[in-house]
């Protein structure tokens, strides 16, 4: 892989051209949907991706209703915030993205997107906003503080929420109430007008180390380095193990008939990626000790 690049600094662009840039490449962003009433209790909805979940003990949330780069206006949600201190941070899956989209049109104050978007909202059980019935999750929640980056166009507004009641649909949950990361349907922001899906197909494992100490790289014996079918993302796998492999074949690979360099790579590449990592390893010191990969 060459690697070559493009450096900018941002006082020597745009705002907007710098603002693209970070939407673009900051990705993909979780989406949270804001919803929210003003002093005279209208309801407002509004999607927003400078957001992410901060802390569990408490339980804290941050959006970022960024000022307007345009014209240097604030969005009704931020006003909501600063007015009732209470908004609904509701999740957004598939089924009603097109309906997140349309609730995100710029309409004047006390218009509801709950109405403009057709969802529907449902009564929250400790603050005033309503939450999205259709969202596969909510969360009730207090506005502890709003931190103002700054005063021109683009400046982002921390909103600091902390969870009070969360509601998690059941159609996301597993028979011990935990959630099931293979029934989600959820979609999260890209740049301009790209989102990206997130179902089982395009979902894989990575097993966290935790406590476990993986060897590193500069442990690892110096003839993996020089295969080239493998890149150092592959090698990373050998390197999260504790011990190396003692290239025991992995049980399920018996019955493979493997007769040359060059099946042996197949296999591996055929492979490789469906294996945990210690059959994966395995599998890779088998074929060196028996000098299929010499």
């Amino acid at each position: 892989m060459e690697y070559t690049f493009q450096s900018i600094t941002p006082s020597e662009v745009s705002v907007g051209k710098f603002h693209q840039l970070l939407l673009g490449t900051v990705t993909p962003r979780p989406i949270g949907f804001i919803s929210s009433i003003d002093a005279e209790g209208n309801h407002n909805l509004a999607p927003f991706s400078f957001f992410n979940v901060f802390g569990a003990n408490p339980p804290l949330m941050i959006f970022s209703p960024a000022r307007r780069v345009r014209d240097n206006s604030i969005k009704h949600s931020l006003e909501n915030a600063y007015a009732t201190k209470e908004v609904v941070i509701n999740l957004v899956d598939f089924p009603m993205v097109q309906q997140m989209s349309l609730s995100s049109c710029e309409y004047e104050a006390g218009v509801s997107e709950f109405v403009k978007s057709g969802l529907t909202p449902i009564a929250s059980e400790i603050i005033k906003p309503p939450r999205v019935l259709e969202a596969p999750a909510s969360f009730e929640c207090e506005v502890i503080n709003i931190i103002e980056t700054g005063t021109e166009g683009g400046a982002g507004n921390l909103v600091i929420c902390k969870v009070v009641k969360a509601h998690i649909a059941s159609r996301w949950l597993n028979d011990a109430g935990e959630i099931d990361h293979l029934k989600s349907d959820m979609v999260a922001r890209l740049g301009g007008d790209w989102y990206a899906r997130i179902t089982k197909d395009n979902m894989f494992l990575v097993p966290k180390p935790n406590l476990k100490k993986g060897i590193g790289f500069e442990n690892l014996p110096e003839w993996l380095f020089k295969l080239p079918e493998l890149g150092k993302n592959e090698l990373a796998r050998v390197a999260n193990l504790e011990i190396l492999p003692k290239g025991k074949l992995p049980f399920d690979l018996q019955e493979d008939i493997i007769v040359n360099r060059a099946t042996v790579f197949d296999l591996i590449k055929k492979r490789f990626e469906d294996l945990d990592d210690q059959s994966a390893a395995e599998l890779l010191f088998w074929a060196y000790n028996n000098n299929f990969l010499t």
